[in-house]
């Protein structure tokens, strides 16, 4: 499914440099404790959050669509300049509230052969995918402030924050890369960490 809302715009960009751990130094203040350990962990996103909202769960497809990544999203994927990716962006809802906000980016070269059916996900999340294949390998946790793009108008994050704390990681499903980054927005506010279901092979 390609799909983009008319004047689309993301609603998030990335504030600085991704960073592999939470220095001091990311806008002077580090996460708060209690999203730490959402923020760095391992396993399947989508399972930890489904356990959370007791099953409340799912997938808003905001945009999926063929187009030039970013350029610090194309050194990540080692993409060349005119190279395409399905870029996917999506808010994951629990207990009826937005709770995180994800954007993957799938290189045209890593959706051949057997990958071809990540082009078509519609609202399945594509974490959960990924963490079903036993062929899948992840990359270091990396972490940034995401500032909010004031252009966005989407209803959904309205009131939101000027910045959320977000985390990207580079997968490779059959040795192929894809860059998924995840921002938790103000209406997630845990009181337990992640319940640890599965985990992918790390780098």
């Amino acid at each position: 499914m390609l799909y983009s809302p008319p004047g689309y715009q993301s609603p998030y960009e990335p504030d600085g440099a991704w960073l592999s751990q939470p220095l001091e130094t990311l806008q002077g203040k580090g996460p708060p404790a209690e999203l730490l350990p959402w923020l760095l962990h391992p396993g399947s996103l989508t399972a930890a959050l489904k356990h959370l909202s007791a099953g409340d769960f799912r997938v808003q497809v905001l945009s999926q669509r063929w187009q030039q990544p970013r350029l610090e999203e194309r050194r990540a994927l080692n993409m060349r300049e005119r190279q395409r990716a399905l870029v996917r962006e999506v808010l994951l809802h629990g207990g009826g509230r937005p709770w995180v906000y994800a954007r993957s980016v799938l290189p045209e070269r890593s959706l051949q052969g057997r990958s071809r059916y990540l082009r078509s996900l519609d609202n399945r999340p594509l974490g959960e995918l990924l963490f079903s294949q036993p062929d899948t390998r992840r990359g270091p946790i990396m972490l940034n402030r995401l500032r909010r793009n004031s252009h966005c108008r989407l209803r959904e994050l309205a009131g939101e924050a000027a910045s959320a704390w977000g985390r990207r990681s580079t997968f490779w499903l059959r040795d192929k890369p894809l860059l998924v980054a995840e921002a938790f927005l103000d209406g997630f506010r845990p009181q337990r960490p992640p319940f640890k279901k599965l985990e992918v092979r790390d780098d």
